[in-house]
């Protein structure tokens, strides 16, 4: 059984924003059979509500890549003001590569974490503790950089999310110093995780259109604050970079628009805008390049509004009506649109774990201007 550490401190972190954030670390583990683990740890909340909650969490990487089991402490609403400790039973295999541990907030509040503690079975049946870095927070942090640990659930890119605050607290429950998260300016509406006709249209029409913005207020938390270099990286020769993506995203919705209310496809103004976008390839890797992800997220944004007015000028028979030249109904068409869009977030979020750091430039002192 191998097990190690990887102790990360980041520096230079593009922002982000969301409704959440996660205090990490890594560890990277290798087993031949099934073993055991416990994590835990004490938290202890500022305030008690329905909205904003913190945690224990462990998340599993496999070797191919992907994400295994995630689990949060139960009691993730927090119903305390005081410490209490929080307890996470897991296993790992022969698939696992690491686990990631760490806490968890989400909202408007004050939570502080400390003393964290993880035990692995080992080739006895034995729970072994296994030393976590910095575990009780008694380093000093400096610019949100906590030693040992990193922001969000994955190292690499580093990111922070703004509307968090990561600092050291004197109010502990172990030595000295606990970790202090606040949150705040974080949207309660961002993942609001019930689909539900909005308001202004008919009922199954308004499901759809909770269902649109749900996707696309999740690409949109995904990329925003990303680096030009971020969504301009290509993953291999055949790849397309975020920011392409996102605008395809547009380009495939207007589509279906003219499609679906207008039973034609793009004409050539349409087109000239949109075709790069619809298609990508060659030609998109060329076109989209060099604009921040905010000229992306505005033409989206420009994209759904439209969709949104044009779903109120029509009623819920409308969802059933043909277009014989595209093979379809009306329903299936914006059907089309939201597993295009979730398909296509799958790619983004596999392309963003992937983008290597962006390489520093080497100024030599002895050429002068």
């Amino acid at each position: 059984m191998l097990i190690s550490s990887i102790s990360l401190a980041q520096n230079n972190k593009s922002q982000e924003s969301n409704n959440w954030t996660a205090i990490s670390q890594e560890v990277k583990i290798e087993v031949d059979t099934v073993k055991q683990f416990v994590f835990r740890g004490y938290v202890k909340a500022t305030k008690i509500d329905t909205v904003s909650y913190g945690s224990l969490f462990t998340l599993i990487e496999l070797k191919n890549g992907e994400w295994g089991s995630w689990k949060i402490t139960r009691d993730t609403i927090v119903d305390h003001l005081d410490w209490k400790e929080h307890v996470i039973e897991g296993e790992i295999n022969k698939e696992t590569s690491r686990i990631v541990i760490g806490a968890f907030v989400w909202g408007d509040v004050t939570f502080y974490f400390d003393n964290f503690q993880l035990e692995i079975e080992d080739d006895k049946g034995d729970m072994i503790p296994f030393s976590i870095g910095n575990y009780s927070f008694e380093k000093a942090i400096n610019d949100e950089v906590v030693d040992s640990w990193f922001e969000g659930i994955t190292a690499k890119p580093e990111k922070s999310v703004k509307e968090f605050e990561i600092v050291a607290s004197n109010k502990a429950f172990h030595g000295k110093q606990s970790i202090k998260v606040t949150g705040s300016g974080t949207d309660p509406n961002l993942y609001d995780q019930a689909i539900k006709p909005e308001e202004n249209y008919k009922p199954q029409l308004g499901v759809l259109i909770s269902m649109l913005d749900q996707l696309k207020k999740r690409v949109r938390t995904k990329v925003i604050g990303m680096t030009d270099y971020e969504i301009d990286h290509l993953h291999d020769d055949e790849a397309n970079s975020i920011g392409a993506l996102v605008m395809h995203l547009a380009a495939a919705e207007v589509l279906y628009q003219v499609r679906t209310f207008e039973n034609r496809g793009f004409n050539k103004e349409e087109e000239e805008k949109w075709g790069a976008a619809l298609s990508l390839g060659d030609e998109g890797r060329k076109k989209f390049r060099g604009k921040p992800i905010d000229y992306y997220l505005e033409e989206f944004d420009k994209v759904r509004a439209h969709t949104k007015e044009l779903f109120k000028t029509v009623d819920e028979d409308w969802l059933q009506e043909d277009i014989p030249e595209f093979g379809m109904n009306k329903y299936y068409g914006w059907f089309h649109v939201m597993e295009h869009q979730s398909s296509h977030l799958g790619q983004i979020l596999f392309l963003s774990k992937r983008i290597p750091p962006e390489p520093t430039i080497k100024v030599n002192p002895d050429i002068k201007n």
